[in-house]
């Protein structure tokens, strides 16, 4: 069976913690790019069994280098893609640095959706990260990386992969028509569901999106009798309509933590395979010195994943601390800040 999906992202134009929780056990959203899966072997996911059958590909080709090269240093999530029964993604970084190294490097980073990660469940995967060689139909491989993933790590170390000149260079063929690929090669993973996946991303410099940004401000009178979770009124930025999502006791009900999200309303008008690249800030208010609590990303809001943030956006404790006048008498203020820098489509 041989299933493509072609993902095109146009953009014109740092993810901490940074989650899709909106996935329902379906293919996630292929946000930026272009999919195509190749179904081979199956374990069986509630018995947590190790499947070592065939090996699973996801592909990212980055259309449009240049031009996300000049967003700078921050990472870009790519689409959310499903090998072997749960939901992945990957983050891509073209100018990441190292200690003491003024070479720039281009590095990724592995994902496993937050919704997939269940409290008493690990999941062991064993990966290479790639750069497909489009000259010689070869690619530059990392070592194999073995992770554990769970409730507390959901993301892979980062793997710098090559300098960024080596991957410019002519002869190596990585860099052709400002075009690149990179992939994930699965050898193996616990409880999971044998697919293989490909992805492209199209990024170019358009100007007739909104490009400045656009802020809501959420004014809360009284924290403690918010609902776990809870949500602010509906309002518009860059011509979408938005809402924000609280969890006053965290995602977890843990009490450790404040979780975040803000969510697109998505109108039945759009189509199911197209969506928005979005860059967008959530912010915590000190309400007397101007030191606010401030997280950004970059992501592709769709039908299939219409929400994105923080599950842990800030500790209880720091949040209710009285000298950090997040919380004041009761009353606390929660900014989101929205850009949309990119369409996407899936023909």
């Amino acid at each position: 069976m041989f299933i493509k999906r072609v993902y095109i992202l146009f953009v014109h134009g740092i993810v901490i913690d940074f989650d899709c929780r909106a996935f329902k056990g379906r293919l996630g959203p292929r946000a930026m790019g272009n999919s195509c899966v190749i179904g081979s072997g199956r374990s069986n996911q509630g018995q947590g069994q190790v499947s070592n059958g065939a090996q699973t590909i996801f592909k990212w080709t980055i259309d449009g280098f240049s031009s996300l090269l000049d967003k700078g240093n921050a990472w870009t999530c790519s689409s959310v893609f499903q090998i072997r029964g749960l939901n992945w993604y990957l983050r891509l970084n073209l100018r990441d640095t190292k200690s003491g190294d003024k070479e720039e490097y281009v590095s990724l980073k592995l994902v496993l959706a937050q919704r997939h990660v269940r409290s008493d469940k690990v999941v062991e995967a064993s990966f290479k990260f790639l750069i497909y060689d489009q000259s010689y139909g070869k690619h530059h491989e990392e070592h194999q990386v073995s992770h554990n993933f769970q409730s507390t790590s959901t993301t892979s170390g980062t793997s710098c992969m090559i300098p960024l000149t080596m991957l410019k260079e002519k002869s190596s063929g990585f860099l052709v028509n400002n075009c690149c690929i990179f992939g994930v090669e699965f050898t193996r993973v616990v409880v999971a569901e044998g697919k293989d996946v490909s992805e492209t991303l199209f990024v170019q410099k358009i100007n007739n999106i909104c490009s400045d940004p656009q802020v809501y401000s959420w004014n809360i009178d009284d924290f403690f009798l918010l609902k776990n979770p809870s949500t602010s009124p509906e309002f518009e930025l860059c011509g979408h309509k938005w809402f924000i999502t609280i969890h006053p006791s965290g995602q977890d009900k843990s009490g450790n933590y404040l979780s975040l999200y803000l969510s697109m309303k998505v109108l039945d008008t759009l189509h199911e395979n197209s969506g928005n690249l979005v860059e967008l800030s959530i912010s915590i208010k000190d309400q007397e010195t101007g030191k606010h609590r401030k997280l950004s990303g970059r992501c592709q809001f769709s039908k299939n994943s219409p929400s994105w943030g923080w599950p842990k956006f800030i500790s209880l404790e720091d949040f209710k601390d009285s000298s950090n006048d997040f919380l004041v008498k009761k009353k606390c203020c929660i900014e989101a800040q929205v850009v949309v820098i990119g369409s996407s489509k899936i023909e």
